[in-house]
C-alpha cells in the first residue's frame, strides 16, 4: 500500500516509516508546510494528500502540548478537531480508508477501571476536549474510518518519558516521579504496526464492526514511578545511566492541565475484531532502551 501520514517528525509517523517500509509498503509523511492543518484550509489539505495519491491514510498530525493547550484553546482546535475533520474529508473525497490517532485524555480519568469504548468521555481540559472533538469530526465525515485511541506513548524517535528518564539519570542521582496516576505505556513501533494492521482489514473487508472507535495500548498497566524504575532497571542491565526513583504525587508535581488518575485504556475489542495485540509495555520497553542505548553503527 501507498500509505499517506499526516506529519513529519512525530513518534508514530517515523514509526511508520520505519515498520511500513519493512512490511513493503510505500510510507509517505505529510506535513508542513504542504499541509498545515492550523490554516483551516479544507481544500489545501485535499491536495497535499492527493499529491500523495495514497492507498490508505493515516491521520498522526496533532497539536499536543497538553498544558500549552489550556493558553491556546483556538489553536488546539483548529489543528485536533478542524484539521482532523478535513483529513477525514479528504480521505472520504479520495475514496481511501482512513486511521485517525487519539488519546486516553478524552476520558475524565477518574473511573476505577481500564476504561472501554462505550465509556462516558468527559475530557477536563482543551486538549482532551479537542482530540474528542476530532475523533466526532472523523466519524461524521469519513465512514471507513477507525479511530485508535492510545495512551503514554514512547519510542526511539522524538521527545517522550523513557528519553527524558535516561537524560536526567545522567546528571541526578534521585528523581521524584508520580505513582498515583496510572496508565497503559505504549511504543510507538508497536503502535505502527498495530495500525497497519488496521488500515489492511479496512482496505480488504467492508464490515461495519471494522470501523468507529477501539482503543490500542501496550499490554499490562503500570503508574509513572514504576514506568522509570523499568527503565532504569533496563537501562542498568546495559551500562546505561540510573537512579533512584522517589514516588511523589500528582499534587506534588503541579501542571496547568489536570493529568487523568486512570489512563487506563481496555483493548478487548480491538483484539477481538482486528485481531491486534500489543506486546506488553516491559517487554517493548526494554527493547527501547536498549536501542536507546546502542551506539548507531
Amino acid at each position: 500500500m501507498r500509505i499517506a501520514v499526516t506529519g513529519n517528525v512525530g513518534q508514530v509517523v517515523q514509526s511508520l516509516v520505519e515498520r511500513g517500509m519493512a512490511a513493503g509498503h510505500v510510507v509517505l509523511p505529510v506535513g508542513r508546510p504542504q499541509l498545515d492543518l492550523a490554516q483551516g484550509d479544507p481544500e489545501a489539505v485535499l491536495r497535499a494528500l492527493d499529491l500523495a495519491q495514497p492507498d490508505a491514510i493515516v491521520s498522526a498530525a496533532a497539536y499536543t502540548a497538553v498544558d500549552k493547550a489550556e493558553s491556546e484553546p483556538d489553536l488546539a482546535h483548529a489543528i485536533n478537531a478542524t484539521g482532523a475533520g478535513h483529513v477525514a474529508r479528504a480521505a472520504a473525497r479520495l475514496g481511501v480508508p482512513l486511521v485517525h490517532l487519539s488519546t486516553d485524555y478524552v476520558f475524565a480519568g477518574d473511573g476505577a477501571r481500564a476504561y472501554r469504548e462505550d465509556d462516558p468521555t468527559g475530557p477536563t481540559g482543551v486538549y482532551g476536549a479537542s482530540k474528542l472533538a476530532g475523533e466526532q469530526a472523523v466519524l461524521a465525515a469519513c465512514p471507513n474510518s477507525a479511530v485508535l485511541r492510545t495512551a503514554w506513548v514512547y519510542s526511539p524517535f522524538g521527545a517522550n518519558f523513557v528519553k527524558t528518564m535516561l537524560r536526567l539519570a545522567d546528571s541526578r542521582e534521585e528523581l521524584g516521579v508520580v505513582a498515583d496516576q496510572w496508565g497503559n505505556p505504549t511504543c510507538a513501533l508497536d503502535i505502527a504496526d498495530g495500525v497497519l494492521t488496521v488500515l489492511a482489514n479496512l482496505a480488504s473487508s467492508s464490515t461495519p464492526e471494522q470501523r468507529g472507535v477501539f482503543h490500542m495500548t501496550g499490554a499490562g498497566e503500570t503508574n509513572w514511578a514504576h514506568f522509570a524504575a523499568a527503565i532504569f532497571a533496563a537501562s542498568a542491565e546495559r551500562g546505561g545511566p540510573t537512579a533512584r526513583v522517589n514516588p511523589i504525587t500528582t499534587a506534588d508535581y503541579p501542571t496547568p492541565a489536570r493529568r487523568p488518575a486512570n489512563s487506563r485504556l481496555d483493548g478487548t475489542k480491538l483484539a477481538q475484531i482486528h485481531g491486534v495485540r500489543l506486546p506488553d509495555w516491559q517487554v517493548s520497553t526494554a527493547q527501547v532502551v536498549a536501542r536507546l542505548l546502542t551506539p548507531p553503527s
